[in-house]
């Protein structure tokens, strides 16, 4: 086992100067480390966390991009999920933004815990004073995965997502919008009915405008898995049956399920019995999804 290891080859130097290293440690021999650039989607500095497994010193690896839920940054899933051992063992690595633009003091973006910072739903917001920041699905689908592309040793061709909660939710919508970009997708109590849920209904209306003028359908799993055009798409989704927020009726897996019968989406859904919608759960099975990535991106 290599313990001399040189950080500096964990990149593919190209761009690595327009990125500010804030934070590293070494962890199961890789290093997790945490990044913040200047976006120009968003319009503000982003972190994000990636971590780094020791295989990538010696070759180019896939990558797993993670999407945290509410109220989350990038610190979440790096401290709380687990998920280092795993990526190290099955030798992928893992990258992690926030949630929203951040430090924009766009007026009404920190009045709730549920829409603003912390929230952006993973959409490009369409209405004012939203629209030229609010932007979280191009940041994720295109700047962010350009600047690991870029700077990193990885497989640009080879690359999955999943998340939790509305992440959960942003995971399927980015590679449901994206046929082909994803090998496969998986999600952690994901909200996958966002038209029908008080969440959604708050998160659209505010950044898209009232349904009956705007194409909510084109940002909600259950509606973009009837019109999915595309390569055979994996689905795995983990459900805990003690979820507060399913019992609330936010996150209406039903309602995906009824309607996943496209014959190029694969879709296997598991409850897991006495789980609720905590780190405690993702914790308990990251590394059975994190292994289903890999051996997607095969």
């Amino acid at each position: 086992m290599r313990t001399h290891l040189n950080f500096n080859n964990y990149f593919s130097i190209r761009n690595i100067m327009s990125l500010i290293e804030v934070s590293r440690v070494k962890s199961f021999e890789g290093f997790q480390v945490v990044f913040s650039h200047k976006s120009k989607t968003l319009g503000c500095t982003m972190k994000f966390g990636i971590y780094l497994p020791p295989q990538i010193e010696l070759k180019k690896l896939p990558v797993i991009y993670w999407l945290s839920g509410l109220t989350c940054s990038e610190a979440n899933f790096i401290e709380k999920s687990g998920a280092q051992r795993y990526a190290a063992e099955h030798g992928v690595v893992i990258v992690n933004p926030d949630t929203s633009p951040r430090g924009l003091d766009i007026p009404g973006d920190k009045d709730t815990w549920d829409f603003g910072e912390g929230a952006g739903f993973y959409v490009d917001a369409t209405q004012e004073p939203w629209s030229q920041n609010y932007k979280m699905f191009s940041y994720v689908t295109k700047e962010l995965r350009d600047i690991i592309n870029s700077n990193f040793n990885v497989l640009g061709t080879k690359q999955s997502i999943m998340g939790h909660s509305m992440g959960g939710h942003g995971a399927l919508i980015c590679a449901l919008k994206n046929p082909g970009l994803y090998k496969c997708v998986s999600a952690f109590s994901p909200i996958c009915n966002p038209s029908n849920c008080p969440w959604g209904i708050k998160a659209f209306s505010g950044y898209l405008g009232p349904q009956e003028t705007s194409s909510w359908s084109d940002w909600d799993a259950s509606e973009l898995v009837t019109k999915y055009n595309g390569p055979n798409l994996p689905i795995l989704i983990e459900q805990g049956s003690s979820d507060k927020f399913l019992k609330d009726g936010q996150l209406l897996p039903e309602n995906l399920k009824e309607k996943c019968e496209n014959e190029n989406i694969s879709l296997k859904f598991s409850n897991r019995e006495e789980y609720d919608h905590s780190y405690f759960f993702i914790a308990s099975f990251i590394g059975e999804h994190i292994k289903y990535h890999a051996k997607e991106m095969q």
